[in-house]
C-alpha cells in the first residue's frame, strides 16, 4: 500500500503541520513503508493463536490491605479556620 503526496499534505493541513516539498517525499517513503509492514503483519495466519492479556505469564505482587496510618482527622481540624459536622467550611466562591 502506498500513500500519495496528496494524502500527506491533507494530513499536514489538519494536523497543522507544517512540510516542506523535501519532507513530503522523505515522509511519502516512510509512511509506505510503516503501511507496507502494517499489510505484512495484517496477512500473518493468526487463526491458532490464541488471544491473550499480556505477553509474559507476570502476576501482580499486591501488598496486603491493611490500614497504615491512624485517623488523624480531629488533629487536622482542630487547626483549621472553620469546621462543620467533620467539613471544612470555606468561603464562597461562585455565586
Amino acid at each position: 500500500m502506498s500513500i500519495s503526496r496528496a494524502d500527506i499534505e491533507k494530513v499536514a493541513v489538519l494536523a497543522r503541520i507544517k512540510v516542506d516539498d523535501e519532507q513530503v517525499s522523505a515522509l511519502e517513503k516512510d509512511l509506505g513503508n510503516i503501511l507496507d509492514l502494517v499489510d505484512q503483519l495484517s496477512a500473518a495466519d493468526t487463526d491458532l493463536v490464541e488471544p491473550m492479556a499480556h505477553p509474559l505469564d507476570a502476576v501482580q505482587r499486591l501488598r496486603p490491605d491493611v490500614v497504615t496510618e491512624t485517623d488523624q482527622r480531629a488533629a487536622f481540624q482542630a487547626i483549621a479556620p472553620a469546621t462543620e459536622d467533620g467539613l471544612y467550611l470555606v468561603p464562597r466562591v461562585i455565586e
